[in-house]
This record gives C-alpha cells, structure tokens and sequence, in this order.
C-alpha cells in the first residue's frame, strides 16, 4: 500500500464538482433542554446562551477537494461563490499549490448543522440555502473548466441530491473527460429516489463508482426492493446485489465499516474504533481517500482500510481537519501492530 500511494503520479488534476456552502455548526449538549428553552422563548422572544458554535467552509465538493489536497492530489475545484465567499475559498486553499479554483460567480449555499449525542453517537442534522448550487448545469462550465475536464485523472461530482440538474452536469464533465475516472456522490436522495434510480441508469456506463452512506444506501436498496443493511454479512449481500442491479461499483461508507462490490467480488473492511468528536464532512474526507486508492491501483480492501483510516482521524480531531497519507497510514501501521 504504501509504495502504491508514495508513487502515485497524477498527469493532470482531480476535478472536484460542484457545491460550495458558508456552514455553521451548533453543537446541542441537551436536546431536551434546548426545545424547552426555544419553546418558553418562541412568546417573547430572547436569547438562548451558552450553545457552542462556529463557521467553516463547507460543501461537498469543497470538502472533497479539501480533503484531496491534504492528501496531497492536484485538485481543481469547479463550485460557485459571491464576492465574499470567494475570499473564504481562495483563504482556505491558499497554503496548497496544487490547487486550481474555478469560481462561477454566483450565490453560495448556506448550512446550519446541528450536532447532537444520540445515545453515545454523534449525529448532525443539516438545515441548507442551497443558493445557486441548486440549478448548477453545463452552461457553468466555460472554456477554462472543459479544458481541465478533458486533462484530467479523475472527476467526483457531488452532492446530486441539491441540484435539480445534477444528472445533466454529470453526463456533460464525464463525456468531458472520457479518459479519466468518474465518481458520484449523491448525498442525501430522500427527497428524489425515483429520480436518482434513473439517473444511475443514465450515468451508470460512465461510472467508476457510486459513493453512498448507510442512509442513502438504503433509500437506493429500497428502490429496487431489495433489504435495508443490517449486520455484516447482510451488507455484502445488499451492496452486492445493488451493484448488480445498477451495473455500477458501490463504495459503501458505514460507522461500522465499509463495503464495495462491483456485482461479482465483494470486500468488507471494519471501522477503525473511535470517539467521534467531530463528524460533519467525514463522508467528504472518506470519498477523497477511496478516490486515491483508486487512483492508486489498490486492491479493494486495502482501498476501503485506507478510505476508513482517514475518516477516523477526521472524526477523532476536534477541529474536523483532514489527515495527510503519512498520518493514515501510520494509523494503518499501529493499528495492525496492536493486534499482533
């Protein structure tokens, strides 16, 4: 694994595609006891003090691209931002050389994610503007973003779910970029199932790989009248049959651990044990590492070991920072020490 990483040479960049938001984190110590609050002050009117919170850069095709950087991948980030937002952009990136924005000049989306503790488990709810990103079609894309569409490695689209024309974006940048990888990341299909199961059908030829968590999974086995995930073997059985269903690579993300199948081999590999201390964004830094073992040649499991070992450092820092490939796979070393 690590010769593989350490000699990955990328021609030219993973293009990262399409949404950027302003996020706000609330962290809720006592659900119970905020409703009670907000309920005695919704006659009057007050404040509510002493609940924890702070901004970040967010999005998924921004954490994405965040994530790749740390990693450290050429990235060009395609996503859409108004004159002040740019500058959080341009700042958050600005210590990678790596990197190329391209920033369509528009309306960003805005997010307040609530995290809260459900029985030990952190777990957020996300109330989203989805500002421009919600109508992000080709005519977005000039000269200047084709032209590093066709030059690239690997292209992720992300978060389908908020842009009404997520599945005609998809179709163009990979038509764009007929030599290099593909990736879709859907987030959140509750809303648009129906919809989702016809685009993988539209999209399914040019996909490498469809990156999903426990949620969306299910919502997509439900789809096909197939079982919810449960225990283990159960998972291989689902994702093995929706791979077959849909005739595109599943990469499964899960808090027990993850699974791929393309239709015929399937490999599960275990979450590394962990205290989640922060956990927004973590499906973000796990899409980034399984796109680098792909482009790495790793083998499945080795894919998957890498992909869980970077989101467990994301969720165990406190900050949400991205690790780089020397702290994953230090992890992956101590981890494989200690259970000898």
């Amino acid at each position: 694994m690590l010769e593989k990483l350490k000699n990955l040479n990328l021609v030219g960049s993973i293009v990262v595609l399409n949404d950027f938001f302003l996020d706000r984190i609330i962290k809720i110590q006592d659900l119970a006891g905020l409703y009670k609050q907000i309920l005695e002050k919704t006659s009057l009117g007050g404040s509510i003090r002493g609940i924890p919170q702070f901004d970040i850069k967010g999005g998924n095709a921004t954490n994405v691209a965040h994530a790749l950087v740390k990693l450290g991948c050429p990235v060009s980030l395609i996503t859409v931002a108004d004159s002040t937002s740019s500058h959080i952009l341009k700042e958050t990136f600005s210590e990678f050389p790596k990197v190329s924005l391209f920033i369509i000049d528009g309306k960003p989306g805005r997010t307040t994610s609530l995290e809260f503790n459900n029985n030990g488990d952190i777990v957020n709810i996300m109330l989203s503007d989805l500002g421009d990103n919600e109508n992000f079609g080709p005519d977005k894309l000039g000269s200047k973003e084709q032209v590093v569409l066709k030059k690239a490695d690997a292209v992720i689209v992300t978060n389908w779910a908020s842009n009404e024309r997520a599945t005609e974006l998809s179709r163009f940048a990979f038509e764009k970029s007929k030599s290099a990888l593909h990736f879709l990341d859907p987030a959140d299909i509750q809303t648009r199932p129906g919809e989702f199961k016809e685009a993988l059908s539209e999209l399914g030829s040019d996909l490498d790989s469809l990156c999903i968590n426990e949620n969306e999974c299910n919502i997509l086995l439900g789809q096909y009248g197939l079982d919810t995930l449960t225990d283990v073997d159960n998972t291989k059985k689902s994702v093995k049959e929706l791979a077959t269903r849909t005739s595109v690579s599943i990469d499964l993300h899960t808090s027990i651990g993850s699974c791929w199948s393309n239709g015929n081999d399937v490999e599960f590999v275990k979450s590394f044990p962990v205290q989640p201390k922060f956990v927004t964004g973590a499906g973000d830094v796990w899409d980034a590492a399984n796109l680098v073992g792909y482009l790495a040649n790793l083998e499945p499991a080795e894919r998957l070991l890498f992909a869980n070992g970077a989101a467990s450092l994301y969720i165990n820092s406190f900050q949400g920072i991205p690790p780089t490939i020397d702290q994953v796979l230090l992890l992956i070393k101590s981890a494989k020490t200690n259970t000898l």
